[in-house]
């Protein structure tokens, strides 16, 4: 069955690739980006480009995750145009690198802002329309940090990645009742075929980063090589695109609620395999184990 899906963050890397892989396997994909006029034109290039070789449907839609304004005109216009939206794929987001203690307060609210509150100014905006529909779903683009291995140097971005990992699965069981379905992709330290390290953020308190140099001289260099030395050489970054497709394309009430593809096997999978265990015995423990799973049939 074709969905209409809105991709946030998809001007480049896992949001780029997913809109692709979406529209190829036969949705109406709208691509939410940021300055679509200015800074990401040639990215909304690149995704009519796309469209028109391959038949597809795919758009590029102004999206600016950090203001409700555009996010609720950006919800408006995809309604307007498909009638719907089936799916969310929260995937926006953006990374840091440096010592924790050299970002200042406003640059961790940053971070947060972009890799947790967007996707609330999302919810807000497409949730109604779900809940009238007892339709939906959320896919939630984590990270491997949150129950796997956690190098040094990239605090602010894993904090961050926590607590959406931790909202989205408070959304699971408060829309399982209105049969909207929750699943989380959590992808490892893929070191290339993104944009994630080359766009980082960098702290602006340079003079404490400085200080840090005395005993961690280079260790940001080593923490890049050490990741890309785990990762096999036949490690692909479509493979998260693909996971994401599966999951779309499975029926309500069939899908998996978390899916890892960590090449590099930094522990993730295993650590969330007894969380999520332990979060399924607690349900069954207070008796709303039905919370689990999205409601199919009113």
């Amino acid at each position: 069955m074709p969905y209409v899906v809105l991709v946030t963050g998809a001007s480049s890397g896992f949001g780029a690739l997913t809109a692709r892989a979406l529209a190829d396997a036969g949705h109406t994909v709208y691509a939410g980006m940021r300055q679509t006029t200015g800074r990401n034109a040639p990215a909304v290039a690149d995704a009519q480009a796309y469209a028109d070789q391959h038949g597809v449907a795919l758009r590029a839609v102004e999206l600016d995750v950090s203001g409700q304004e555009s996010v609720d005109a950006a919800v408006a216009q995809v309604t307007a145009e498909a009638g719907r939206i089936d799916v969310v794929v929260h995937n926006a987001g953006h990374m840091v690198l440096g010592p924790t203690e050299s970002f200042t307060p406003e640059q961790i609210a940053e971070i947060y802002d972009t890799n947790v509150l967007s996707t609330q100014r999302v919810n807000r905006a497409v949730l109604p329309q779900m809940r009238g529909r007892r339709d939906g779903l959320l896919l939630w683009v984590g990270s491997s940090s949150t129950y796997g291995g956690t190098p040094p140097y990239l605090g602010p971005y894993f904090g961050a990645k926590a607590a959406m990992d931790h909202l989205a699965k408070s959304y699971a069981v408060e829309l399982s009742r209105f049969g909207i379905d929750t699943a989380i992709v959590v992808p490892g330290s893929f070191t290339s075929g993104t944009n994630h390290f080359a766009h980082a953020m960098h702290p602006e308190d340079t003079a404490t980063a400085e200080a840090y140099d005395a005993f961690y001289a280079g260790l940001m260099d080593d923490v890049g090589k050490a990741l890309a030395a785990l990762a096999p050489a036949d490690a692909d970054v479509m493979e998260v695109a693909r996971a994401i497709v599966r999951i779309v394309d499975t029926p309500k009430g069939e899908r998996p609620f978390r899916i890892t593809i960590d090449p590099a096997d930094d522990g993730s999978e295993r650590v969330s395999d007894v969380a999520d265990g332990v979060r399924a015995d607690f349900y069954e423990r207070i008796g709303m184990s039905d919370l689990l799973t999205p409601r199919t049939a009113d």
